[in-house]
C-alpha cells in the first residue's frame, strides 16, 4: 500500500503515479521530522498534470467570470472557516508565531488578496478593454488557454502558497489552471489549502483541474515544466539560483516566467534624520531586519549611513542591539547554512564582522542575528560580492564619507525590490540629497519608500513587488496587487474590424455591466455611440 499522502491531479486526490522518495516536513524549533510522509512527484505525475491541465485550460478561459469570482470568493471564506487548523499547520511547520503573523496578518492578507482578485474579475478591470473607434481596432487581455505553474517559497505558507497566494489568485482571475508545486517546508499546510481550493472548484461549476497540487520534485524536472510549450507562464518565488535556472529552461521554450529572486532592499540615512532620530532610527532597523527571523524578501539587507558622529551612534546602537539578540529559529537547516554561507561570503569580500548576537545550544534551526561593516570606498571596489544577499537576521552597513558617495554606491547598485531614502521629518535639509539619490536610485529598484523600513508589502493596486533584474526576471509587472499582478498571465488580444457579435463582452458597443473601457482615449462606463464602430 502507498503510505504517502495523495497529490491532487485531474481533478482527484489519487496516488502518485512514481513517486522517486518521500519526505517529511521538519519542526524548525526542533529539527524533528513531523507529519506523514509525501511523496516526490517524478515524471508520470508531472505529465498527468499537464495534460489534465491543457485540457481544462479551454474550459476555463470560456468559463463566465461570474463563476470565477465565485470561486474565489468561496476560496477565501473556505480558509477563514478553516483558519485554527491552517494557522496551526503553518506554525507547527515553519516555527512563525500564531499571533499575530499568522492569525493575524498573513492569513487575512491571502483572503483579502483573493477577494481583490474576485473584484477584479467581476468589473473586467484587469482585462483594460481598450477601443479605438476611428481605426476600428479593439484590444483587451485575455486568458492564456494554457495553464500556469507556480512555485511557491518557503517565507509564506499563506501569502505566497502555490495553491492560495497572489501568483495563485492572478493566474486564475486570468481563467488559466494552476498547477501548483508546493514548497517541501509546509506541505501539510500546503495539502490542507488545496483541500479547500478543491471543493471550491466544484460547488463553483470549474473544470474539475482547474487546481492541481504536487508537493515537490527534483530540479531536473523542474526544469523540464518550465521548458515545456504546453506552459503558458510561470510564476516563482525562492533563490535566485533556482531562479535563474527555471528562467533558462523557460527562455529556451519561448515560456514566460515571472521570477522573484533576490534582493538587497538599499537603505539610505541622510544625515538629517540621523541628527534627529538616529537612536530611533537604529531602533527600528534592528526589529525589521530580525522580524520573523529575517526572512522576508524585503529585508534591510544594505544600510547606508554617512560617516562622522551622528553616523557612529548610529552603528554602536544597532551594534548593541544585535550583540544583545537571542536566536532565532530559521526555516530550515538548508536556510540556515545558506545564511552562514552568506556571511563568510561577505567576510571574504572585506566586509568586517561589528555585532554578533547570542549563540544557542538548543536544539533546531537557530541563528544569531548578524551586522557586518564596510566603508564605501571597498564597497564599490566589490560591489558585486558585497551586495550577496543573506537570507535571514542580517544586515551590511556601508560608511559613506558624503552625498557623492552615496550616489556612487547608489548607481553600482543591481536590480532590488525596493530602495529608501530616511530624511529629516523637522524641516528640509535632506531634501536635495535626497532628491540627488533618488535620481541615481529610482532605475535600479521597483518601489522608493520614504521614512520606514522595506519590510512588509501592502495588498494594493498601487503596488509594485517587483523590480529590476535580478531581482525578477522582468521590471515591468508586480507580483502584488490587482489588477496589475493579473496581467502577468494574460495575452493581449487585439481585434480590427470584427463584426460586434464576433466581439467579447467588455468591446462590444453596449456596456450593460458598466466595465471601465477607454474609447478613443477617455475612460468610461459609457456604450460607443451608435455610428462610432466600423
Amino acid at each position: 500500500m502507498n503510505a504517502f499522502e495523495s497529490v491532487l491531479i485531474g481533478g482527484t486526490w489519487r496516488a502518485s503515479q512514481d513517486a522517486r522518495a518521500s519526505f517529511r516536513a521538519f519542526d524548525p524549533t526542533s529539527g524533528e521530522e513531523i507529519g506523514p510522509q509525501f511523496p516526490l512527484s517524478g515524471a508520470a505525475d508531472i505529465e498527468a498534470a499537464l495534460a489534465a491541465a491543457s485540457e481544462a485550460a479551454i474550459a476555463l478561459a470560456a468559463c463566465a467570470p461570474e463563476r470565477i469570482a465565485g470561486f474565489l470568493d468561496a476560496y477565501a471564506a473556505a480558509i477563514e472557516a478553516d483558519a485554527e487548523t491552517l494557522v496551526n499547520l503553518a506554525h507547527a511547520e515553519t516555527a512563525l508565531p500564531r499571533e499575530p503573523r499568522l492569525a493575524k496578518v498573513e492569513l487575512p492578507r491571502t483572503t483579502n488578496q483573493l477577494r481583490q482578485a474576485a473584484q477584479a474579475v467581476r468589473t473586467s478591470s484587469w482585462t483594460q478593454p481598450t477601443i479605438d473607434t476611428h481605426a476600428g481596432l479593439r484590444s483587451h487581455f485575455a486568458p492564456l488557454t494554457k495553464p500556469v505553474v507556480v512555485f511557491g517559497p518557503n517565507n509564506f505558507p499563506f501569502a505566497f502558497n502555490a495553491v492560495a497566494g497572489s501568483d495563485f489568485a492572478s493566474a486564475i482571475a486570468a481563467q488559466n489552471p494552476v498547477i501548483a508545486k508546493a514548497h517541501p517546508a509546509h506541505p501539510a499546510t500546503s495539502r490542507r489549502l488545496a483541500y479547500l481550493a478543491h471543493l471550491a472548484v466544484l460547488d463553483a461549476g470549474l473544470p474539475a483541474a482547474s487546481v492541481q497540487m504536487l508537493y515537490d520534485f527534483d530540479y531536473t524536472l523542474g526544469a523540464g515544466i518550465a521548458g515545456d510549450a504546453r506552459v503558458g507562464a510561470i510564476g516563482f518565488t525562492g533563490s535566485r539560483a533556482g531562479g535563474l535556472a527555471l528562467k533558462a529552461a523557460a527562455d529556451a521554450a519561448g515560456v514566460p516566467i515571472y521570477a522573484e529572486m533576490s534582493s538587497v532592499n538599499p537603505v539610505f540615512l541622510l544625515p538629517g534624520a540621523l541628527a534627529e532620530r538616529g537612536a530611533e532610527l537604529a531602533q527600528e532597523f534592528f526589529a525589521s531586519c530580525t522580524l520573523g527571523s529575517g526572512q522576508f524578501c524585503t529585508n534591510p539587507g544594505v544600510m547606508v549611513v554617512p560617516q562622522g558622529a551622528h553616523g557612529d551612534a548610529f552603528v554602536a546602537a544597532a551594534s548593541r542591539l544585535f550583540t544583545d539578540a537571542p536566536a532565532s529559529v530559521l526555516f530550515s537547516q538548508h536556510v540556515r547554512n545558506q545564511f552562514r554561507r552568506g556571511l563568510a561570503a561577505l567576510v571574504d569580500a572585506g566586509a568586517q564582522v561589528l555585532a554578533h548576537g547570542r549563540d544557542s545550544a538548543e536544539a533546531g534551526y537557530r541563528q544569531a542575528p548578524a551586522l557586518l561593516g564596510v566603508d564605501a570606498r571597498q564597497f564599490l571596489a566589490a560591489t558585486q560580492a558585497l551586495m550577496t544577499e543573506v537570507f535571514g537576521p542580517a544586515s551590511l552597513i556601508v560608511r559613506a564619507s558624503g552625498i557623492a558617495e552615496m550616489v556612487a554606491i547608489a548607481r553600482a547598485l543591481d536590480g532590488n525590490l525596493t530602495g529608501t531614502l530616511y530624511t529629516s521629518k523637522q524641516d528640509r535639509i535632506d531634501d536635495d540629497a535626497a532628491t540627488e539619490i533618488a535620481r541615481a536610485l529610482r532605475p535600479r529598484i521597483g518601489r522608493l519608500i520614504g521614512n520606514k523600513m522595506p519590510t512588509g508589502v501592502a495588498v494594493s493596486a498601487a503596488m509594485n513587488h517587483g523590480g529590476p533584474y535580478p531581482a525578477t526576471s522582468h521590471s515591468g509587472f508586480t507580483a502584488v496587487g490587482m489588477p496589475t499582478a493579473i496581467r502577468r498571465f494574460a495575452a493581449l488580444h487585439s481585434y480590427d474590424q470584427v463584426p460586434p457579435r464576433l466581439l467579447p463582452e467588455d468591446l462590444r458597443d453596449a456596456n450593460p455591466r458598466g466595465f471601465q473601457r477607454l474609447v478613443d482615449g477617455v475612460w468610461t462606463t459609457a456604450n460607443v455611440a451608435a455610428g462610432e464602430t466600423s
